[in-house]
């Protein structure tokens, strides 16, 4: 037992040894104390069940982490910092994808070609336009002004209608009725 303390308090001293190395610039010591710590950042990185890709950002941002604040880690516990700063750069990188994956944009899709009208519709609403003004050219003159008084905005009222046309406000109903099934059947011939 005393055998492994002793080797994990020379592991722990060669370490600190390699981060005040790296401190003062020894571009040696720092390359050690990658080799030295990249599986411990990585095992951590892979218990977050990280994609690989995640798992890469998150060491590099380590790595960063540690260079930036390399002057003030205690340098005989560099491991435990190292767990430390990975295990919240894994909850950064947890949160963010939450984040993203739950937000919804509604204008994200409006340019997909699929939302796109057709070339033709256009033309296609053109001609259905044409055949509906045809087929109402068709009905008599007093079903014409009653269908164009009954679609004008605001329809006009009954009272009004009945007292332009002649027709009694009660018959009003059945005769626009009337006037739409002829338009239908005008329509699908």
């Amino acid at each position: 037992m005393t055998v492994i303390l002793e080797r994990s308090a020379v592991a722990r001293s060669e370490a600190a040894t390699l981060v005040i190395r790296a401190a003062e610039g020894d571009q040696v010591a720092w390359s050690q104390l990658v080799d030295h710590y990249a599986r411990l950042v990585w095992a951590v990185t892979r218990s977050f069940r990280l994609s690989d890709s995640d798992a890469a950002d998150v060491s590099q941002m380590v790595w960063l982490r540690l260079l930036e604040h390399i002057n003030r880690v205690d340098p005989e516990r560099v491991g435990a910092w190292l767990v430390v700063t990975t295990r919240r750069e894994c909850l950064r990188v947890l949160a963010f994808r939450k984040r993203v994956l739950l937000t919804y944009e509604a204008t994200a899709f409006e340019d997909v070609a699929g939302d796109q009208p057709e070339l033709d519709a256009d033309l296609l609403a053109g001609e259905r336009a044409e055949d509906v003004r045809r087929a109402l050219e068709s009905l008599p003159e007093r079903w014409q002004q009653l269908l164009g008084m009954l679609m004008a905005d605001p329809p006009v009222p009954y009272a009004e209608i009945s007292a332009t046309i002649g027709i009694p406000i009660g018959s009003i109903g059945p005769i626009r009725g009337r006037c739409l099934d002829k338009l239908r059947l005008l329509l699908a011939s």
